[in-house]
């Protein structure tokens, strides 16, 4: 069984007991948190397509660690002929989750 939810406006295809990533979450590590945007279910090859959500469907989820740093992302600017260059980075923030329930 997996459902595909929206979690801060991206979509993720989640199973029971599946850790994942997702954009940096306000909690403490082991806070219960619920996802109620379910857009499609599929269970033992059914599958409910939400107009645009499915009715009465969460997915409870459990915060592991509150802030997970990414990558570090280089931003390089450069004028050709100018002498101008200039370079910036950051690294993204993260909360890793994990799956504890799907609720149909």
């Amino acid at each position: 069984m997996y459902v595909i939810v929206d979690i801060q406006g991206q979509q993720f295809k989640v199973e029971k007991d599946q850790k994942l990533y997702v954009h940096h979450m306000d909690g403490e590590a082991g806070a219960q948190v619920e996802f109620d945007k379910v857009l499609l279910i599929e269970n033992e090859g059914n599958v409910t397509v939400g107009t645009p959500l499915v009715k009465g469907a969460k997915v409870v989820a459990e915060i592991i660690n509150p802030l997970v740093k990414g990558e570090k992302v280089l931003i390089f600017h450069k004028r050709r002929r100018k002498g101008y260059r200039k370079l910036n980075g950051h690294r993204q923030q993260f909360s890793q989750i994990e799956i504890k329930d799907i609720q149909v």
